[in-house]
């Protein structure tokens, strides 16, 4: 039987400004299993980091439904959203910007365990384990983010990310920012750790063929409604609509 880890329904994003509105996300459905990937894809604009950060409520929700674990989480506060953000992590385009400059990356991974009140010394060792399991050294934990290449600091951000044992990670644009090469590490850890953790995934993309690498469901966004669903071979192989025929033939 299916375990559905977060069903999205009717979701809906608008932004008033100078008595002007904008509907950036339109009546967005969608479900993932647990140990699925789902992708949305679309263009800059497209409404796709608006629905990630609905999600982790980073932004307020218009009109819709969230649930998570079986939980409604669309406007949980306080001590239910602290316990929301043990179940979702997010990993971000820029890995820098994620970090503390001031701290050390292993105190940035290991600030979520010492507020569950774990021991520095168990936190350390814990660190370390994460580090290990995202292909760094452990002395990797006493560096700065200026120290170390964007690669490094994002395999770091996604050890941070994994420390508190989240059910579900949102990468949002998580490997644009590197190049080719980087990309395709950080995107083999990310298929090996689906396999060893069971973990769901939620991949804000613009990169067809990195979708198609790593989910098993395809969502196609075009300002802010979804104008296709699928596999990332049903999509790549047979667009339905000129939309999406369009960002295919920009990457094939």
């Amino acid at each position: 039987m299916a375990d559905t880890i977060l069903e999205v329904e009717h979701l809906k994003k608008v932004f008033t400004a100078n008595k002007k509105s904008f509907t950036a996300v339109d009546d967005v459905s969608f479900k993932l299993e647990r140990g699925e990937c789902l992708g949305i894809v679309g263009e800059s604009g497209s409404g796709k980091s608006t629905i990630a950060k609905m999600i982790t409520h980073l932004l307020d929700v218009t009109e819709g439904k969230i649930t998570l674990l079986g939980k409604d989480i669309t406007h949980v506060k306080g001590k239910e959203l602290r316990d929301t953000y043990k179940e979702i992590q997010m990993v971000f385009q820029m890995p820098m910007e994620s970090f503390d400059p001031r701290r050390t990356l292993g105190d940035g991974i290991g600030e979520s365990l010492r507020n569950q009140g774990i021991s520095r010394t168990e936190t350390r060792k814990k660190v370390e384990e994460l580090l290990a399991l995202c292909g760094l050294p452990a002395e990797y934990a006493d560096r700065y983010p200026h120290q170390v290449s964007g690669g490094q600091c994002q395999r770091a951000a996604i050890a941070r990310a994994l420390a508190v044992d989240p059910a579900l990670l949102i990468c949002d644009e998580a490997t644009s920012a590197l190049d080719v090469t980087v990309q395709k590490q950080i995107l083999e850890l990310l298929i090996d750790l689906k396999k060893k953790r069971k973990l769901s995934f939620l991949l804000i993309c613009h990169d067809l063929a990195l979708v198609q690498a790593f989910c098993e469901h395809v969502l196609v966004l075009y300002h802010g409604k979804v104008v296709e669903m699928g596999t990332p071979d049903e999509i790549i192989n047979y667009p339905k609509t000129d939309y999406t025929k369009v960002l295919v033939d920009s990457v094939l």
